[in-house]
């Protein structure tokens, strides 16, 4: 599922540094918590989709480790590079065993299906 990115070759070596480095700290942050964790929540306040997705497991019994960057209206630049990161135009971000698996509503539909069983 290649999706489109601009060649390094089309970037000019003056700016590669601050496109690599921009906001580096959040990604690593949230990559820290994947490789440590085996379900993890990225989310934002006021927004009711990682309210739900946390609400979900939850219920289900299941173990989360939850980031939390800003509100609508606070933190958009530190957020910005997960989504170019990770290709996820919305919050929640949801990682199951190391894979982004999408938002609350694609949780709920692998906890429906059983694929993501709780461990009650």
């Amino acid at each position: 599922m290649p999706r489109p990115i601009l060649p390094e070759a089309q970037i000019h070596l003056a700016v590669r540094d601050k496109i690599a480095s921009y906001r580096s700290d959040v990604v690593a942050e949230v990559q820290a918590a994947v490789a440590a964790n085996e379900i993890v929540v990225v989310g934002m306040r006021m927004n009711p989709f990682p309210k739900k997705a946390r609400k979900l497991l939850d219920e289900a019994g299941l173990a989360y480790k939850y980031l939390e960057y800003g509100s609508y209206l606070s933190q958009y630049r530190r957020r910005l590079p997960l989504k170019l990161w990770t290709g996820w135009p919305t919050f929640p971000m949801v990682f199951v065993k190391g894979m982004l698996v999408g938002g609350a509503d694609d949780l709920a539909k692998l906890i429906g299906s059983g694929e993501l069983k709780s461990k009650r």
